[in-house]
Formats: C-alpha cells, sequence, structure tokens
C-alpha cells in the first residue's frame, strides 16, 4: 500500500517568533530517492546571521514535549533546559540558540512527521542522515558547519554517518551511543538481548509511526494516559498499511542470527571511515548498552582529533545535570573550536597536546546509587591513552573451592549449572590485600561440558552470562547507578558457546578483546562430554578495591540480578530443545578456566 505523500512542499511548514528564538516547525527535506521527505523542526537565534547547528535525527518524534514523553525524567531536568520544545535526548533549543547556534531536529522518515518507509539504524537511515545534514549544511542559516549532539539513539546514529562524510559534518559527540548494533545492542555474545529491544521497539519507536493515529509517551507498563501530540497531519494509516510500512526490529533480531546475514549487512559500516573530531562519552554503568560501543567507536575511529570521557549516572540526565556543568562547558568549547573555530583550550591541536585523550572516571568507594550526590564523589583523572599503557592483565585461575588464585590449581573440580538458567549461579572470589584498581577490558575463559540428558539426548548448546560483582571490605555488595536508575554490578559478558569461534587474525583482535565475526558459517555444534574452552569478553569497567575488597566471578546460564530491562528471554531464541540439561564447569588440573583483571 503506497504511503500518502504531501500536496506540496512545506505543505505543513509554519513560522512562529517566541520570546527567545524562532521556531520554524515542519521544514520539508526531500530525500534523493523521492521515496520520502524528511521533516525537521529548526531553532534559530533572533538575530540574523548564519550560525553553526547542532543537528539531530532520530525515531522519538520530534513534536512530543519531553515533559509528556517521560514526564518522571523531565521533572529532574535542570530549569534551563526545561521549556515546551525541549524534548527526550537532545539538546534544548533555547539554551543552544542562546549560545549562538541553530538547533536541527528531524524526525527520521517513517516517524512522527516525516513520511515514508520505516527502517531504523538501516543504511537507509544514515543515508537519509547523511543527506540531511548537506541540506542544513546550504540552508541560508546555516554557517556550513554541523555538529551533532544527542544521546542513545541520538549518539548512535552519530557514528553511522559520520563514516560517509557528508558536507558540512564538522564534529560528532555521540552521549552514550553504541557502535556496533550486533555486539552492542541486539545479540551479546550472540545471544538475543530480547527484552530491550521489544521494551524500545514497542514502547519508544512503533507508537510515532508515520500514520498512527494515536502517539503515546514512554512507559514501563500498561500506557492508560491520554495520547501525545501531534497526531498525524496528512491522515492516518490502517494497522495493515503501518505493518506494510516498517521493519519490525522485534522480528528481524529473532530470526537474523548472524552477520553474515543480509538484514545484518545494512547496519554494518567502518568507524575508520570517520575523519571528524570525536568526543565520545562513555557511561561506565551502561553496562548492557552503548558503554561497549562509545569505547570501542573512541579505539577505532580513522579521526587523528578523538577523544574519550568517562563519566557515570542514569541514563537520561547526565547530559543535564548541574554536577556535569564543568563537562558540559567543556563540551560546548569542543563544538566552539570545530564549529566556531574559537577555542581557548587547545582541542585543536590535537589530543595529549594540552586536551588529554581520555578523561577516566575514577570509582571509589561505596557513595550509593541513582543519586546525584553520590556520583559527585567520583573524580575524573585525565591519561593518554585507552586502555591505559601500564595496564598489567592480571591472570587469576578458577580452583575447586571457588576462588580466584593468582597460582594454577592442581586439584580438579566440576560446578553444576542448569541450561537456561534453571539453578544458581557459581561464584568464585578473590581478595584484595591492598588497595588496586581496575581500568580496561577484562576476559574469562570457562571450560565446559554438556552432559547426556536421561532420554539420550543432550543439549547442543549453552549461553553463558559472567558478571563482576564488587564487594566492599565490609562485606556488602557495592552497587553502581544502571541505565534506569536500578542498582548494577561491576560489569558483565555473555557468550554462545556455539558463537565461540575467534578471529585471531583480524587486526581488531586484541589479547584483551577477542574479536568474533558472528557468522553462520562459523556455527560450531556442542557434542556431549567434550570440553570446549569458552572466551568472554566482559564489557570495559572501572572501579578501585579498598584492601580488604573482593571481586567475585559469577558464572551462570541465564540472567542475573543487575540485567533491568536487557534480558535475554526469548523462547525462540533460547528453546528448551537446544539448551535444557546439565553443563559443567572444569576447573583446575589441566583445565584453563581462569579471569584476567586489568589492573593499573
Amino acid at each position: 500500500m503506497p504511503i500518502p505523500r504531501p500536496q506540496s512542499v512545506n505543505a505543513l511548514r509554519t513560522v512562529v517568533e517566541l520570546p527567545t528564538l524562532i521556531f520554524e516547525k515542519n521544514v520539508d527535506i526531500p530525500l534523493k530517492d523521492g521515496e520520502g521527505v524528511c521533516r525537521a523542526n529548526v531553532y534559530k537565534p533572533k538575530a540574523e546571521g548564519r550560525y553553526p547547528v547542532l543537528m539531530t535525527y532520530g525515531p522519538y518524534g520530534k513534536d512530543v514535549p519531553y515533559a509528556k514523553y517521560y514526564g518522571p525524567s523531565f521533572d529532574e531536568v535542570p530549569k534551563e533546559h526545561q521549556s515546551e520544545n525541549s524534548a527526550w535526548e537532545v539538546p534544548s533549543p533555547e539554551y543552544w540558540t542562546a549560545q549562538g547556534y541553530v538547533v536541527v531536529r528531524v524526525d527520521e522518515r517513517g516517524i512522527g512527521s516525516s513520511y515514508g518507509f520505516l527502517d531504523t539504524m538501516s543504511d537507509q537511515t544514515s543515508s537519509d542522515f547523511a543527506e540531511v545534514i548537506e541540506w542544513a549544511a546550504e540552508q541560508q542559516w546555516s554557517s556550513g558547519k554541523i555538529g551533532l549532539l544527542g544521546i542513545s539513539y541520538y549518539g548512535g546514529s552519530q557514528w553511522r554517518v559520520a563514516a560517509r562524510r557528508p558536507k558540512g559534518l564538522a564534529c560528532i559527540i555521540p552521549w552514550e551511543g553504541m557502535t556496533d548494533y550486533y555486539r552492542d545492542r541486539v545479540r551479546h555474545g550472540g545471544i538475543y538481548s530480547s527484552r530491550f529491544v521489544d521494551f524500545w521497539w514497542n514502547n519508544q519507536v512503533r507508537v510515532m509511526q508515520y500514520g498512527m493515529e494515536k502517539r503515546s509517551s514512554r512507559r514501563f507498563g500498561p500506557w492508560t494516559g491520554p495520547p501525545v501530540g501531534p497526531d498525524c497531519l496528512e491522515g492516518t494509516l490502517t494497522e495493515e498499511e503501518l505493518v506494510a510500512n516498517r521493519r519490525d526490529q522485534t522480528e528481524d533480531n529473532r530470526n537474523h542470527r548472524y552477520l553474515d546475514e543480509p538484514y545484518h549487512h545494512s547496519r554494518v559500516y567502518n568507524l575508520s571511515d570517520i575523519d571528524v573530531p570525536v568526543l565520545s562519552v562513555a557511561n561506565l554503568g551502561g553496562i548492557l548498552l552503548h558503554l561497549r560501543g562509545n569505547v570501542i567507536g573512541y579505539m577505532e575511529a580513522g579521526s587523528k582529533n578523538k577523544w574519550l570521557h568517562f563519566i557515570s549516572g542514569r541514563h537520561d540526565l547526565p547530559f543535564y545535570l548541574p554536577h556535569y556543568v564543568k563537562l558540559q562547558k567543556s563540551l560546548a568549547i569542543v563544538l566552539d573550536c570545530w564549529l566556531k573555530g574559537e577555542d581557548s583550550e587547545g582541542w585543536s591541536e590535537g589530543p595529549n597536546v594540552k586536551v588529554p585523550a581520555v578523561s577516566l572516571l575514577v570509582r571509589k568507594g561505596d557513595p550509593g546509587y541513582n543519586s546525584n550526590e553520590a556520583e559527585a564523589t567520583f573524580k575524573s583523572r585525565y591519561e593518554s591513552t585507552w586502555p591505559l599503557e601500564r595496564t598489567d592483565y592480571r591472570q587469576y585461575f578458577l580452583t575447586h573451592q571457588a576462588k580466584l588464585s593468582k597460582d594454577a590449581d592442581d586439584v580438579e573440580g566440576t560446578f553444576e549449572l542448569q541450561g537456561l538458567g534453571r539453578s544458581d549461579p557459581v561464584h568464585f572470589e578473590c581478595v584484595f590485600d591492598e588497595e588496586t584498581e581496575i581500568a580496561g577490558h577484562p576476559t574469562a575463559n570457562l571450560v565446559f561440558s554438556v552432559q547426556e540428558r536421561p532420554d539420550g539426548t543432550a543439549p547442543t548448546d549453552l549461553d553463558l552470562f559472567v558478571t563482576l560483582r564488587h564487594i566492599g571490605a565490609n562485606g556488602k555488595e557495592i552497587f553502581y547507578t544502571g541505565t534506569a536508575g536500578d542498582p548494577v554490578p561491576l560489569a558483565k559478558g555473555w557468550l554462545r558457546a556455539s558463537m565461540r569461534a575467534v578471529n585471531e587474525s583480524s587486526p581488531k583482535h586484541r589479547e584483551w578483546l577477542p574479536y568474533r565475526e558472528y557468522r553462520s558459517v562459523d556455527v560450531q555444534s556442542v557434542e556431549p562430554n567434550t570440553r570446549y574452552d569458552l572466551l568472554v569478553e566482559i564489557w570495559p569497567t572501572a572501579c578501585v578495591i579498598e584492601a580488604g575488597g573482593k571481586i567475585v566471578l559469577e558464572v551462570h546460564t541465564g540472567d542475573t540480578q543487575g540485567s533491568g530491562l536487557f534480558l535475554h528471554n526469548d523462547p525462540v531464541d533460547r528453546d528448551e530443545k537446544t539448551f535444557v540439561g546439565t553443563n559443567l564447569l572444569h576447573v583446575g588440573g589441566n583445565n584453563a578456566s581462569w579471569l584476567k583483571l586489568p589492573v593499573v
């Protein structure tokens, strides 16, 4: 069913003079393929002139007020970022126009007021975004320099479009923005992150599709409030038409398991193609989304001018909160440098000349979680590289006594786990005699086998869920602030045993960062009573362990505490025939089960 097309260019455009800015709403941006039009809201300073542009492009509805989209979060945003024009995860127009920028907020094709086929995070998304950037660079109110600034989706999309090198793009600031659609977001270690994809798609994206009769606010439970607006101004589509005009991520990611499938080809790009300045802002509490991407993005971006800043706190607030004012000012200086040519800090001289390449957040102590005051106790320390050059990748062997030991255990032992998380996890701990800092990329090699079932069959695969827990000297676990303000442990990692193949010849492979291609041709089934070395990538982390404190390695076959919205519980992806049964973890003797921690 064809999508209704607008009758004329800028048919919906309106211009309003507000107290502090000029607001142009529903400005048409034609797309070259003729199959859609993106519509933008343009917020301009009142004074005539050409200004650098801050742009966002995404799926959450450019016209939906932050206060209606997610009211509890909006209520915590500082007043200077609160207005009727504020929106979820994007720069505040009133604030940034006052700093001498034009703010452009664009609905992705197929979303909100932008008509066309909806295919989020695809090649279409980045291609359209590139066209939108080039359009903005040519407008009479534009200086020709475009900067990208936004959180989450509005951060992740920056990496992909920057790799296309659109004319006019001057710098990107991906704030909590994943880089790898497969590894960071939808298939952790090859395991489908089903709960989040379902929540995100059905609560934040599908409800904003072009042609939807009613738009609903973001929610964590059944939605009962009034619709948020505006509804589609050019008429609505039937449910059948809506389905025909979109790709559904819940279906796509359940069905497409491997990176060599065409579906994923549309979502793969080369970070090395990025050549504009990058400030990557990574949240250490984002242990199930974004964190890995921000770190890998910094490492692999081709830009000679690139910086990595670590932060903490809830996913939606650090971008706006007062105790991040210093970082926000630094961020403004970055924008001023590359968009206005104003550089009092020395950013234009490159990393490690005047501005160190890395700002590492030193998480020390147990101040609590989901608290502005708690986050403020962590201090930043400048470093010249990531990973830190002085890192000692210290190996700890798993023992039959459930310990982590620097010395190999001559005594062989086994720990039994039921597949699909149907037993308690097992724990291995190490007590630190002196204060120790870890910062970097942990890994764990776990030797596993599966046993035959009573009926003579056996599991043909197993899923590993690994968690690092930090225990204080007082015996109390130290929790950090997670994405939704929930208490999370130190770090997590995952691996589907059938996807264990590592490409050690790839330039992306490091000893502390195993590189997997996750292709269908790489699948290796699991045979009963056969031991397999399963090398698990654990996401990057940083903390200081006090004398008498512990690190606990938790091993399980299902999600454990701290997973929150990011559960891996799809019954198709983790079916009983494949996974139900007894899994044995082998330690000691000739079994090379170990944990490596990046000690600095």
